[in-house]
């Protein structure tokens, strides 16, 4: 008995202990399997959290990749005025991008965003979350904005600060300024003929350009546009005795914030690319070239002048036929005689002629600050062609060169190049004509003015001494010359020390029956409709009312130019 119940009690112990030891076992297992399963979970866990990142990598290179890859090479340096103003500026702003993939809700999202921006084209926007894996929502979205669009809270929703280019003055300066592209360079204007210096320059690039006087200007150009129906027009305000160009303005113009691509030659810049013929404007050039060969003085008097010539089978006349037929050198450029200019003309000689135009810059492209200018057509001389050439037809160049010459002219025969950068000395450049030209000619453009056989008496303002010329040429296409006009008045003052030279371009003008002209000679005189359409009767005009409004601002802020 006693046997038998110690083998049953060895047994059971040996099954207790047989049990409590796969139960160990078992434990063992366990552990063994739940830290590999840790183990596995913890590099899973990593794997994953590594792969988010690589997503919003990507994502982020989406987004850089549509910002030019980083910030420094958006960065380009400001452009101001003379006096500081900024005409260009780099800015931080904020862009707001959504990723389409991350988009959960894309009822509640559009909702959302048509609240806070109610004037987008939501069906352009449910076409992109479709197509595209991120597209720009907004650009240069305000401070306002941001805040309500990122309270929204929305993973696929992703904001990024850039630089942008930004052109506070709009329109007004346009075709100097220019543009740049979607790669941060330059395409036109100084943004192009500047895009080295401007990318790597931490001090802003200043003009020579006046805003206030940009402004004035090209309001003035805008309302006559309306009143003669021109096709365009152009103005430049320059210092004679440097070349510093306080004002350039060419219409139609454009917004370059708004990066247009303008393919209409309409937009073209009528100031430094256009190329005219510029008509009786060219008959100062000639006396001048005169005086400079010592041929003739201004009382030279030239008698039994016909009213008409005939040069290779074709007429030449005299735009008036009140233009007496005995008149002094002087008076030939005061009533703007075709016949007597080409009797100067014919003096002077063709090489003689040829030499002096190419000394004031006439014939040849001007070197300037912008690449938008215009290369005079190749003028082919000879007996005919000099003739014309005496008063202004048939020999083309650029307004900005007309203004040079005439600088040339009138500061006492000193070069100087047109310059839209402003200057901190002013140097006496080289002397290419003889000083007394200057003398010669500056009482006879203040009597083209001041007086009535003159041309350009609209534009006598009391006190700033005002003389000019006249030019009123038509448009040639293809060869032949069409009923539109080019209207040009180039003006300098004051006449006894010139400082600045306004020319006034209109293009295509048309007579306006309903304009009431006001005599600016103290009669009081006032006259309704125009008589002709001449430079006389617009150009002229139209100079006059911008030298009212922005004489002022020069008697009082650059009293001191020289």
């Amino acid at each position: 008995m006693k046997k038998n119940n110690f083998t049953v009690i060895s047994e059971n112990q040996k099954s207790e202990f047989f049990y409590e030891k796969r139960k160990s076992n078992l434990n063992i297992t366990f552990n063994r399997v739940s830290f590999i399963f840790f183990i596995f979970f913890i590099i899973s866990t990593i794997f994953s959290i590594h792969l988010i990142h690589l997503g919003s990598r990507n994502d982020t290179k989406i987004i850089k990749s549509n910002l030019h890859n980083s910030t420094q090479k958006l960065y380009r340096a400001d452009v101001v005025d003379r006096n500081g103003n900024y005409l260009v500026k780099t800015v931080n702003s904020i862009d707001i991008g959504i990723s389409t993939k991350k988009i959960i809700n894309k009822e509640k999202l559009i909702l959302n965003l048509k609240y806070i921006f109610p004037n987008k084209d939501y069906d352009l926007v449910e076409e992109k979350m479709e197509k595209k894996n991120f597209f720009y929502f907004e650009k240069k979205i305000s401070q306002e904005n941001y805040d309500k669009i990122m309270k929204l809270g929305d993973k696929s929703i992703q904001s990024e600060d850039r630089l942008v280019r930004v052109y506070p003055e709009k329109n007004l300066f346009s075709h100097i300024i220019g543009q740049i592209d979607d790669n941060n360079n330059g395409i036109s204007g100084i943004e192009k003929s500047f895009d080295d210096k401007l990318k790597v320059s931490t001090k802003p690039i200043t003009l020579s350009l006046d805003k206030d006087i940009q402004y004035l200007i090209r309001n003035e150009l805008i309302k006559f546009n309306e009143i003669f129906t021109t096709k365009g027009s152009s103005a430049i305000l320059m210092n004679v005795n440097n070349g510093e160009i306080f004002s350039l303005v060419s219409l139609p113009d454009f917004n370059p914030n708004k990066r247009e691509k303008i393919f209409d030659k309409n937009y073209i810049n009528r100031a430094t690319k256009g190329v005219y013929e510029f008509g009786s404007v060219f008959k100062t050039f000639t006396i001048a070239a005169a005086f400079e060969e010592k041929i003739i003085e201004p009382e030279t008097k030239f008698t039994d002048l016909p009213k008409s010539l005939t040069c290779a089978g074709f007429p030449i006349r005299e735009y008036d036929n009140k233009i007496p037929t005995d008149l002094t050198a002087e008076q030939i450029l005061i009533r703007s005689g075709n016949i007597g200019s080409v009797r100067i003309g014919q003096k002077v000689g063709q090489e003689k002629f040829k030499l002096f135009l190419s000394k004031i810059g006439i014939l040849k492209k001007i070197d300037f600050d912008i690449e938008e200018v215009g290369t005079p057509v190749k003028f082919n001389w000879g007996k005919c062609p000099l003739a014309t050439a005496s008063f202004g037809h048939g020999i083309t160049t650029t307004l900005l060169q007309i203004v040079k010459a005439y600088s040339i002219i009138v500061n006492g025969g000193y070069y100087i190049n047109p310059t839209l950068i402003k200057n901190s000395k002013i140097t006496r450049p080289e002397k290419v004509l003889d000083e007394n030209i200057s003398s010669k000619i500056l009482p006879i453009l203040r009597k083209i003015v001041s007086t009535k056989e003159g041309t350009a008496n609209l534009a006598d303002i009391d006190g700033y001494e005002i003389g000019g010329k006249t030019g009123t040429a038509n448009k040639s296409f293809k060869g032949m010359y069409s009923k539109e006009k080019v209207n040009t008045f180039v003006s300098v003052f004051p006449t006894t020390k010139p400082k600045f030279i306004l020319a006034v371009m209109l293009d295509a003008p048309k007579i306006n029956d309903e304009y009431i002209y006001n005599y600016r000679d103290g009669s009081n005189f006032k006259l309704k409709g125009s008589p002709r359409n001449t430079a006389g009767w617009n150009s002229v005009e139209v100079a006059g009312h911008i030298i009212e409004k922005i004489g002022p601002i020069l008697a009082t802020k650059y009293s001191e130019v020289k």
